[in-house]
């Protein structure tokens, strides 16, 4: 059901969603790693950074749940990137929003 300002209930609570696990500091602290290595693996992530592999796996399954990394199987590693794509989307949503808060 659309709302008087044009707002989808559903896509509003899946980008509350995204908001909510971009929010973190720490998950965005491990978006900024990934992105500055474009492709990167748990181990280093988790050893770079200094984290406990249980805390790392814990933040990244919360990003990987939202679309906020791709992942790629390599042996037995899985290595992450950064969907610019959705971030983007999610960025494009919040600016669209305030336009209209602003009118």
């Amino acid at each position: 059901m659309d709302t008087q300002l044009g707002i989808n209930q559903e896509r509003l609570l899946d980008a509350s969603e995204i908001l909510r696990a971009l929010a973190h500091p720490l998950r965005l602290r491990l978006l900024s790693f990934i992105d500055s290595n474009g492709s990167v693996n748990v181990n280093k992530i988790y050893n770079t950074l200094h984290l406990e592999q249980s805390i790392t796996s814990q933040h990244l399954r919360i990003l990987r749940q939202q679309n906020l990394v791709l992942t790629e199987r390599e042996g037995k590693f899985i290595h992450y990137r950064v969907n610019h794509k959705k971030i983007a989307t999610a960025v494009a949503a919040v600016n669209k929003f305030l336009d209209i808060q602003e009118d």
